[in-house]
């Protein structure tokens, strides 16, 4: 049984992150505490958002986890006291010295790191409009996270992972009424498929889904769809963000309502495996 839990807001903060750390840790710690002010008590983050730029310079720009950025992100989540996921950073791979780990973190509200995410599906595609081998500068990650937090059993998921239904599966058999997903999804693939598999992934498993996804352009030739949203355990939109400017967006979650759900429509009781 999950312990009872009021209603709470929670925040998906979307940018439009380019190749200047300083600026992108600013932008962000300006949004987190905004969002905190407005009474958020869980924050989420877009994928790589200290730096997205070319692939090709990710290691050059790479942290460690007592690095400015994950430092400075520990300090806000202990000052608003949030459960915060920042978003995506490169971190250097020990393993694969040429490589960086795609990595989410999420600090508690007291600083402490409740739960570590490697990216396990690296986005290699050969489209038209979109070309990238990202497993040539990233390292994929082997293990999947979630985490027992104040707000909730959270599962981490990135971007590209959205595509692997498995994933998500997985996440909810351990426990997940949450998944945050920091993105960088392209505005081409976004056009199709976002919405569609967000409102998918919240729907088979009946978790809330808060997806932050990055605006603006990507490196020298991407584009990302922004649209960042938060969908209900129904597939209901609770809140979308804007196209193409950065922002905040805000929704409730109210985990009695899941409970609910899934009582009365208990699909995920109902699986037989063939």
């Amino acid at each position: 049984m999950f312990p009872m839990i009021a209603p709470y807001l929670a925040a998906a903060i979307q940018l439009d992150s380019g190749t200047e750390k300083i600026a992108n840790l600013a932008q962000a710690e300006d949004l987190i505490v905004q969002a905190a002010t407005e009474g958020a008590k869980l924050v989420v983050l877009p994928e790589l958002f200290p730096y997205l730029g070319n692939l090709v310079n990710l290691k050059q720009h790479a942290e460690a986890m007592d690095g400015p950025v994950f430092t400075k992100m520990r300090a806000l989540a202990s000052e608003h006291q949030l459960v915060l996921c920042a978003g995506s950073v490169a971190v250097a791979s020990t393993e694969e010295p040429n490589k960086v780990l795609n990595r989410s973190v999420i600090f508690g509200p007291s600083g402490q790191v409740l739960s570590s995410y490697d990216k396990i599906h690296c986005f290699d595609i050969n489209l038209a409009e979109v070309k990238t081998i990202e497993s040539n500068y990233v390292k994929a990650g082997s293990q999947l996270a979630e985490a027992s937090t104040p707000l909730g059993h959270v599962g981490q998921a990135i971007c590209y992972d959205l595509r692997f239904p498995e994933v998500f599966r997985r996440l909810t058999e351990n426990g997940m009424q949450i998944c945050l997903l920091p993105a960088a999804f392209t505005d081409k693939t976004g056009q199709a498929h976002w919405e569609v598999l967000l409102r998918a992934r919240a729907i088979e498993n009946q978790v809330y889904v808060i997806a932050a996804n990055q605006c603006g352009m990507y490196g020298d030739s991407i584009r990302c769809h922004g649209n960042s949203m938060i969908v209900d355990p129904w597939g209901t939109i609770l809140a979308r963000g804007a196209h193409e400017t950065p922002g905040i967006i805000f929704a409730e979650i109210d985990l009695a309502k899941q409970r609910q759900l899934r009582k009365e429509l208990p699909a995920l009781k109902h699986r037989r495996m063939a």
